[in-house]
């Protein structure tokens, strides 16, 4: 690991003019993420600016939204009466990240900033447009079991690793951030990027901008929610597909549904045409069944990642009938 700077103001405007005056600095809040690649040589940042001390831990709900600060806890997110009251959802996607000891450092921020677990993103020694743009992508010829089937160019086929951002993708969340030119919001299916020619980037913050925090509006989902998660073991491992699942059923009729996947594309992704599909249906396992063909249809696979395919689709059907079912 290379030497480095450490800095930690006292307010929201020196942390980010100390981002905005210096192009290698980064920075950090519980550090789960940007630790490891700093670790492993993927990035050199010559200067760390801690966060922890700004007033962004704040969890509350009101005229109908919640909100998360940036530097709030996983565990605490996930434990919290209004998120297991209001957004179950959020709640199991927290609790099936990682593990316990990293939910208690990781923050809301940091889950969103976090980078793809690619092990050619991590492996200096082999070629990533991401790591470094124009030197190929290694993936696409070679070990791609983990790789996208949904949203990848030539350029990259790395996925998105955050269970969080799933369903923050499913509820719509509004991501808050502020920067040299003052505060914006952004819709969060707007705020992660699809690789295209430019995989280096994985989201749309400005120079110099943080994310304050997170806005979620209130909706109907406090029910029929699952998030169902296949991985190769059971604790402590990346998705191969998750599923984001949330219903609003009225008698036999589903009046709204949502539903994203991760561990399939560069971002969260957004299944918006099988919730079309399924609205003003019955919550049926044939009509799961279509919405999961609807679902993967514009799929492209890998050498070795045809499988998710199919595994897509069962996953979307066991999510939506373990939702329909509670």
């Amino acid at each position: 690991m290379n030497q480095f700077s450490y800095v930690r103001p006292a307010s929201q405007k020196a942390a980010i003019d100390a981002i905005f005056r210096d192009n290698t600095a980064r920075f950090i809040a519980g550090g789960t993420n940007l630790l490891d690649l700093m670790k492993n040589g993927v990035t050199a940042p010559e200067k760390l600016v801690d966060i922890n001390r700004l007033p962004l831990k704040d969890i509350r709900f009101s005229n109908n939204i919640l909100h998360l600060g940036a530097t709030t806890i996983n565990s605490e997110v996930a434990a919290h009466p209004l998120v297991k009251t209001h957004f179950p959802l959020l709640s199991q996607a927290l609790l099936a990240g990682a593990s316990q000891q990293l939910r208690n450092m990781a923050t809301t921020g940091g889950n969103m900033m976090q980078r793809t677990r690619c092990s050619y993103f991590y492996d200096i020694t082999m070629p990533c447009n991401k790591r470094s743009p124009g030197t190929g992508c290694g993936a696409i010829g070679g070990i791609n079991r983990m790789h996208a089937i949904f949203g990848a160019s030539d350029q990259c086929i790395a996925v998105h690793p955050s269970d969080m951002c799933i369903a923050l993708a499913a509820l719509d969340a509004t991501v808050i951030v502020a920067g040299p030119k003052g505060g914006r919001r952004i819709p969060f299916a707007d705020f992660h990027r699809l690789p295209g020619n430019t995989p280096e980037k994985d989201n749309n913050l400005g120079k110099g901008e943080l994310i304050t925090g997170v806005e979620i509006p209130a909706n109907p989902f406090t029910r029929h929610v699952y998030y169902l998660k296949v991985r190769d073991r059971a604790s402590y491992a990346f998705a191969l597909v998750s599923v984001a699942a949330a219903l609003d059923i009225s008698g036999s009729t589903i009046r709204q549904a949502r539903l994203a996947l991760g561990g399939v594309a560069h971002k969260p992704w957004r299944l918006y045409e099988a919730e079309k599909m399924l609205t003003g249906k019955a919550p049926t396992e044939e009509n799961f069944r279509i919405a999961a063909t609807v679902a993967t249809r514009s799929a492209a696979t890998f050498q070795h990642n045809a499988f998710k395919v199919p595994m897509a689709q069962n996953s979307i059907i066991t999510a939506l009938s373990k939702a329909a079912a509670i």
